[in-house]
């Protein structure tokens, strides 16, 4: 597979965010069985097992792109660089990031064959950091609700800025945070091909565990739902 060739139809993506290993592995092969398409070493992953998570499920899973949620704020050529050798296919730079950082994790991104991901998570102007991130060369906006955020700010979820996030950028857009099933299927009628799935559908919304007993069912039914759902013709990836 080529990791550094953009998706050309609608994508489901999982969020692992766990802090075992081996559930984090056992997870994605419940996922790729339903029929997801990329697997996320979600933050809690890699804090608890770095590099070597991607490792593993790029090992494990070799056809399906990893993203690396590494939500790099600092020495950005570095870290990208680590995680493109780790098996990634895709890295996350912050929006709150230096200019300095992003541009040089989109550096690392040409050099190692890997794609950045810019997320306007905490942004005061979460559109307009989505516009800069692309006018800087990430490949993919996330536009992302934090799991703190959230708790304190109630009834906050990225679908009320997502028309005008996807509307400011010409790469595809994610929307992440919270989102409920009806929300995570709507993501490709507002223009959002890339969607993915974590807290609280797949992972317990309160702790770094998987949810639910039935969850192969879950997703190939969420999976099955998403890609029935029209998406705009700009929107396309």
């Amino acid at each position: 597979m080529d990791r550094t060739a953009p998706p050309t139809s609608t994508i489901v993506q999982i969020s692992l965010d766990l802090t075992s290993l081996d559930e984090a592995l056992e997870t994605a092969r419940i996922a790729v069985d339903a029929g997801v398409d990329w697997l996320e070493a979600g933050t809690p992953l890699l804090l608890a097992h770095g590099a070597k998570a991607v490792e593993a499920l790029h090992a494990r899973f070799p056809d399906h792109p990893i993203v690396a949620d590494a939500k790099i704020m600092d020495g950005g050529y570095h870290e990208a660089e680590l995680m493109a050798k780790a098996g990634a296919s895709f890295v996350v730079v912050m929006g709150r990031a230096h200019e300095a950082t992003i541009r040089r994790v989109v550096d690392a991104g040409r050099d190692f064959g890997i794609q950045v991901m810019g997320d306007n998570m905490l942004a005061a102007d979460r559109v307009e950091n989505a516009r800069w991130l692309a006018s800087l060369g990430v490949d993919v906006v996330i536009h992302h609700i934090g799991y703190d955020e959230r708790g304190m700010v109630k009834g906050l979820n990225p679908m009320q800025e997502l028309d005008a996030v996807v509307a400011a950028v010409d790469v595809p857009v994610q929307a992440v945070g919270g989102l409920t099933i009806a929300q995570a299927i709507a993501c490709p009628a507002h223009g959002a091909a890339l969607v993915v799935l974590g807290a609280p559908l797949v992972i317990a919304a309160d702790d770094f565990k998987p949810a639910g007993s039935d969850l192969g069912s879950i997703l190939r039914e969420i999976c099955t739902e998403i890609r029935k759902t029209p998406m705009p013709a700009r929107a396309r990836p």
